[in-house]
């Protein structure tokens, strides 16, 4: 089989983490191994010279000790890491520029609005997980911008971009469906509070993962103790919120549509919602 059957392309790839890769590279260069490099500079070569490629049709398995760098190839070939030198063709195509919308050879993020937080957290990871040569955060009103990134998914070009859950675009790109989530290869947060949780649905997305939960008034919580106790159990789902985030922006937005919806989550979730009233109406007596 020839190059025209390459799906996955490898070629000299190398990653040192740490602060100083171009002397590492210096180093490697000159016939250094990687012992040397990190016993002189502290930096760790994670994947040295690597080159392979994988034809359509082979099933290729990445194997190696724990430490020989197998996650970190991985990661290399999705770009959540970028490499320190060398090049990772798709089908062809540099992996960043199968993401490129105006030919300056970066991929193109559908990014947030400026002055949001994501906006912020992105421009962030982007420095942190060095990926800044490599990935442009596209700002502006974030709707219209995911407007166009809906429809160039539609016409079969690949697409990247931000979003979060519970919202009608997850419902619209349906995640393990349309669209995966990308990882990070650590927690790395502005406010330095890299503790949070910011795994969702076992996978490190790389920001905060937040509950949101009802709030009464005091005095209303404590002369009604079946309110209390029934919206202290409601859970739905971020997938159910989002189903019907869709439905609204697909024009179901009065407030008959609403209670409509309410109404069918409730008839699909009868049992479920049953014992919530169950163990509210006890809380009265």
């Amino acid at each position: 089989m020839g190059e025209d059957n390459e799906i996955l392309s490898v070629k000299n790839i190398y990653k040192v983490f740490g602060s100083r890769p171009n002397e590492a590279m210096e180093m490697l260069d000159s016939g250094k191994n990687k012992d040397d490099v990190f016993r002189e500079t502290g930096q760790v070569v994670g994947v040295f010279d690597a080159s392979f490629s994988v034809k359509k049709g082979e099933i290729f398995v990445t194997m190696g000790l724990s430490g020989s760098g197998k996650s970190t190839m991985v990661r290399l070939f999705n770009r959540l890491i970028e490499p320190t030198s060398g090049s990772i063709y798709l089908n062809g195509n540099e992996i960043a520029a199968l993401f490129d919308t105006n030919d300056d050879g970066k991929a193109d993020m559908t990014g947030c609005n400026p002055g949001w937080g994501c906006e912020v957290t992105i421009d962030h990871h982007l420095e942190a997980y060095d990926l800044t040569d490599t990935v442009t955060q596209n700002r502006g009103s974030y709707f219209a911008l995911m407007a166009d990134t809906i429809t160039r998914y539609e016409q079969g070009e690949p697409i990247l971009y931000f979003t979060w859950v519970p919202q009608w675009i997850t419902a619209e790109l349906v995640p393990g469906e349309d669209v995966v989530w990308l990882e990070v290869p650590h927690t790395d947060l502005p406010d330095g509070d890299n503790d949070v949780n910011t795994s969702y649905q076992g996978k490190n997305l790389g920001f905060a993962v937040d509950t949101v939960k009802a709030v009464l008034n005091k005095d209303f919580a404590e002369e009604n103790p079946a309110a209390r106790q029934l919206l202290a159990q409601v859970e739905i789902s971020p997938d159910a919120e989002s189903a019907q985030n869709l439905m609204m922006q697909q024009g179901e937005n009065s407030q008959a549509d609403i209670r409509r919806h309410a109404q069918q989550w409730v008839d699909d979730n009868r049992a479920q919602f049953d014992e919530w009233l169950s163990q509210a109406r006890a809380a009265a007596q």
